[in-house]
Formats: C-alpha cells, structure tokens, sequence
C-alpha cells in the first residue's frame, strides 16, 4: 500500500487524465474532486476513477475537448451545458453560479446537461457551505435500479447529498445514493474479489446475490423498498427534465468501456437563510436541534467520520493499492514503479 501526499496524488490524477486528453482546467477539477473523496474515505469515488475516465477520453465516451458553459440563465436560475465532457468543470461552474445568484436572489439552483459521472455529491457543495449558505445537490447515473415492482433497471443509484453550514464550526454534510449500497462499492469488490452483503443487490435472473460481479450484471435493490425507489424517481425527474438530460435507462453503463457518451444531469440548489427567517435564527435553530441529537452518547453528526479521515490524510496522505498506484503512474508515463511509502512518507 503506497502512502501519497495529496497534491502528490492529485497531480498524478491530472497528468493521467491530461494524457488521455483532457483539457488541464478539466483534469485537474477532475484530480481536486477524486482525491477529495479518497481522503474522506470513499475510495470508490475516488482516483480508482481514473483509469476508467481515461478510457472513457480516449474511446469517445467522453469529449476531449469539451469546454462547460451557462447554456443559459434568468434571475436565481441558470443551465450549465458540460459539453459531453467529464463533470467536474460543469459542476464547479454550476456551483459558483448559484452561490452568486443566490447572495442576489436569495435562492438559486442550476441544472447541468450533457455531463457524466460527477464522484461524491457532498465535495461539490463545500462552496456553498463555504459562503454560509445550504446547499442541496442531485444526480442521476445509469440505470441499476428497477421502478418499484418491475425487473428492468431503470434508474441509476441517484445521490442526493446536503450540506447545512454552522457558526464557527464545520457544516452537517448529508451524502447517500438512494441504493442499499453505492454501486462504486460493487465496483471495488468485483474488483478485489470480496463478496458484498445479501441485500444489496440481485442477479440478472432477479435473485439476492453475494457475488459482486454478478450484480454489475444484475441490479442494484433500492434503500427502503418502495421509499427509496420513489426518492430515486424524484432525483431522476430532477436532474434530467429540467436540463434536458439523459435519463439512467438511456446512459451506458459506466462498467463497461464501449458505449454511448452518458448525457447525464445534475441538479444543484443554494439557499441563504438571511432571505427567510434571517442568518442568526437559522444559526440558533440548528445549534439547538444538533445539541438535541448529541446528549445521546451514541449519536454521531453527519460528516464528522469523513471530517476525520480527511484530517488525517492532510496530515498523512492517502493510502492507494499499489497495483493502483502503478496504473496512475503509466497512464501519466511515469517511468518509475510504484514503492510502498510514497517518496518516503511511510507505508503501510
């Protein structure tokens, strides 16, 4: 296991993807994003990414050249076209939008079309967390789910994630995919060969499988029965009718190399809470509801595990598979092989 300062990892990821041929402000919002989500422990979002966006640049599943744009904009709205390219530029332009156009309106949401796989909900939020204001965010993937009572998927696993800021102290990060468990999750164990849990997931045949690899095949089951899957038909609803982009059923599944370019859409809301009952009113509310939730011992807030983890990596660095750490390093034509402490960092 190699021990890779962030920045190190980081510049790794872009060069790879750069290699691929991505635009640099692309990879590089790419590299920010994964590794983000690797030092906050969700490896499966992570720069394991990577090599699949690079194979995705270089067969035209994804566009080279794409440059994210406002598609257009009125008042506390606006459409951000990502061009067919990776999602994080687009997604970043999504949300500096909203948090100018709400400081204005006071709310302000953005949809992104024509984009792809955007990583861990919540990281894209930290900006408006940031500026004091809520921030909710929504996306749709390709199909794994079936509506409740059919067999054929068609929703994606659909993340909604929310971030609610505090005085003084860091924000609530709310982040979920509205499966039992994170397809990315699937997608590491079919990898390393571990079984997942019973419930996550059925066969193509419909039956509850253990086998990871049989369930990319088959389809994810929905968190909660018929409330999840109602949750993930809202998110599908929102992310794609109000952008025009793709539903899950009619994006490729992200699993396989070949396929069509996935047309996928986000959706993104800012709130100030001066536009409602006021900055300091939401500020009592939420302190007296969190202090509430921790007289129980047992309670732990949203986001403090990955608060944790992240601190930890900034001191550290983060821990990468070193067959992982050998691809990074080939697709960005490192010469040198992977060693096991990071430039001397210390392994483990």
């Amino acid at each position: 296991m190699a021990l890779i300062p962030q920045q190190e990892l980081a510049a790794l990821a872009a060069q790879g993807l750069e290699a691929a041929g991505a635009s640099p402000r692309a990879a590089q919002a790419a590299a920010r994003a994964l590794v983000a989500a690797d030092a906050r422990g969700l490896a499966s979002h992570g720069v394991s990414r990577v090599p699949q966006y690079a194979t995705f640049l270089r067969n035209g599943r994804t566009r080279r050249d794409a440059i994210a744009k406002v598609a257009q904009a009125r008042g506390g709205a606006c459409l951000i076209d990502a061009q067919y390219g990776m999602a994080f530029e687009a997604c970043e332009l999504a949300v500096h939008s909203i948090v100018e156009r709400a400081r204005e309106y006071g709310v302000a949401c953005a949809a992104v079309t024509n984009s792809n796989h955007f990583g861990a909900a919540a990281i894209h939020l930290e900006p408006v967390a940031a500026a004091g204001m809520i921030g909710l965010a929504f996306g749709n993937s390709p199909a794994a789910m079936p509506a409740w009572g059919g067999k054929t998927p068609l929703f994606g696993t659909n993340p909604i994630a929310a971030v609610f800021p505090r005085r003084g102290a860091e924000p609530v990060v709310i982040d979920l995919a509205l499966s039992e468990a994170a397809r990315g999750k699937i997608m590491v164990a079919a990898r390393e060969g571990k079984p997942i849990p019973s419930n996550w997931a059925v066969d193509r045949n419909g039956q509850p499988t253990t086998d990871a690899k049989e369930a990319l095949a088959g389809s994810m089951l929905a968190m909660g029965g018929v409330k999840g899957a109602m949750l993930a038909l809202m998110v599908e609803l929102l992310a794609c009718s109000l952008s025009g982009a793709a539903f899950g059923f009619e994006a490729d599944s992200f699993f396989t190399e070949e396929g069509n370019q996935p047309r996928l859409g986000q959706f993104f809301l800012a709130i100030d809470p001066g536009a409602l009952a006021g900055t300091d009113v939401y500020y009592e509310r939420i302190e007296t509801l969190l202090a509430a939730m921790l007289q129980d011992e047992q309670v732990r807030l949203p986001g403090d595990r990955r608060r944790t983890l992240r601190e930890r990596a900034e001191r550290e660095g983060i821990e990468v598979p070193d067959n992982l750490y050998k691809q990074l390093q080939e697709l960005a034509g490192a010469a040198s092989p992977a060693n096991s402490n990071g430039n001397g960092n210390g392994g483990s």
